[in-house]
């Protein structure tokens, strides 16, 4: 099995897909495309966003209309954006979880959604 081309564990991306009723193979693929997307807007995301590094992921946190963008950018559908976002934002608060910054990390959550980039 390859690895990733994403920041976004195996796990988080099983439960955000069963949530957001997305199969497996298409999260993956989706999250991929997403993150080649976000990739090459990296220099723009650290002169505008607030950034947050934990070890393997950098966090920008975003306006909450920046995943509708995104979809409109890649021609998703709301179910595929809605699974993305669900990864991200689960990817977040593990690292959270790890840092033991979970409540920093979700008081965060109530006004931006985080964008990970590896």
């Amino acid at each position: 099995m390859s690895t990733p081309s994403h920041p976004i564990e195996g796990q988080i991306v099983l439960l955000a897909g069963a949530r957001a009723s997305v199969t497996l193979p298409q999260l993956s693929a989706l999250l991929e495309r997403v993150h080649g997307h976000l990739a090459e807007r990296r220099e723009s995301y650290e002169r505008r966003f607030e950034c947050i590094e934990c070890p393997d992921t950098v966090y920008y946190l975003v306006g909450i209309d920046h995943w509708e963008r995104v979809a409109a950018d890649l021609h998703l559908e709301d179910r595929e954006i809605d699974a993305v976002r669900r990864a991200h934002e689960e990817q977040f608060r593990r690292d959270g979880r790890r840092l033991d910054r979970l409540d920093e990390f979700e008081t965060a959550l109530d006004i931006r959604h985080p964008v990970a980039l590896g």
